[in-house]
């Protein structure tokens, strides 16, 4: 791993010498420019406007020009040798719960390395004050042509320098929020919660990846084998979940849930797919929970009561006779052959 920037931390008067190391790096798919005409390459030239001609990458220098037009040229040694406490030393100021200091200054993380074996010990013992105390310590240092503040907090039993802005160059969040009075129901806060928490369920932020990427990638292999370029379906209009907040809520956490949602009130969801009766059940259950009734017998019924009485008698008349003549059939004398 390349390192980026060697100096010290200076942690009172204990030294650290230490090395940085850019700790991410971004995988983006590598474009350039090229003429949309005939695909040839596009190059940015260094011309120099005075003498309207190329000029090669080394004789080139960093310039700055006033309000009133007057320009001023800045060599790589005037850079070097500014007057800058923390070009070379990691400056520990302060320590401060990680929870001072606000996400939004947070910029490039970089890890930290000793330098040699001697910087081991006092390297162990800045990193073990950390995890102890849960703080992170609050610094400042130079990198490249910039001074920022900067954090030392700990990451896989590693120092971990993160770079920050400054707090004046936060822009102010005025005027962005809604600045009407809106309330909140109970009941809407209540069911955005279990959202939260159904959501938050077995996530592994290590599973993200990157489908814009990927999708650039496809095309550009779809132009390289000269087939068609695949395109994403159309997607349909957002539902308009402003004016009923509470359906969209319900909707959402039966949707994270599978199709149910436990947890919610009578009033806030409905009862769960899989916890409802089968029809035939709740018939049968109906039945049985029923009163019974007795109706009085009419002359339709005695009627009724009668016929299958008399049928069932002619029955048994029938299969007694039947069962006489068989036996009778049974009993006769064989004729001799």
């Amino acid at each position: 791993m390349q390192t980026t920037w060697k100096g010290t931390i200076s942690f009172g008067l204990v030294s650290i010498p230490v090395h940085l190391y850019s700790a991410t790096q971004e995988h983006d798919v590598p474009l350039h420019q090229v003429h949309a005409k005939d695909g040839g390459r596009v190059r940015m030239k260094r011309y120099c406007e005075r003498e309207e001609k190329e000029v090669p990458y080394a004789e080139i220098a960093k310039g700055y020009e006033s309000p009133d037009g007057r320009t001023v040229t800045l060599s790589d040694d005037d850079l070097a040798d500014l007057p800058l406490p923390s070009k070379k030393i990691i400056d520990v100021l302060a320590f401060v719960d990680a929870t001072e200091i606000d996400p939004l200054m947070f910029s490039k993380a970089y890890y930290v390395g000793v330098a040699d074996k001697a910087a081991a010990k006092p390297y162990a013992l800045l990193r073990d004050a950390l995890v102890e105390s849960g703080q992170i310590a609050v610094t400042k240092i130079a990198l490249r042509t910039r001074e920022s503040p900067a954090v030392l907090r700990v990451h896989d039993g590693t120092l971990v320098l993160q770079t920050c802005i400054w707090p004046d160059e936060i822009r102010p969040a005025a005027g962005i929020a809604p600045e009407e009075n809106v309330t909140v129901r109970p009941q809407e806060l209540k069911m955005a919660r279990s959202l939260m928490d159904t959501l938050s369920e077995d996530f592994d932020l290590s599973q993200l990846h990157d489908d814009y990427q990927q999708a650039l990638q496809q095309v550009i292999t779809a132009r390289l084998e000269g087939v068609e370029v695949p395109h994403e379906e159309e997607a349909g209009e957002a539902p308009d979940n402003v004016i009923d907040l509470m359906e969209a809520l319900r909707s959402s956490l039966k949707q994270a849930k599978g199709g149910r949602a436990p947890g919610a009130g009578p009033e806030e969801a409905e009862e769960p797919d899989e916890e409802k009766p089968a029809p035939r059940k709740r018939a049968a259950a109906k039945r049985a929970t029923a009163p019974k009734t007795t109706a009085p017998k009419t002359t339709d019924s005695k009627a009724a009561a009668a016929k299958t009485t008399a049928a069932k008698t002619g029955a048994g008349k029938k299969g007694s006779s039947e069962k006489k003549t068989t036996t009778r059939k049974s009993t006769a004398p064989r004729k001799a052959s």
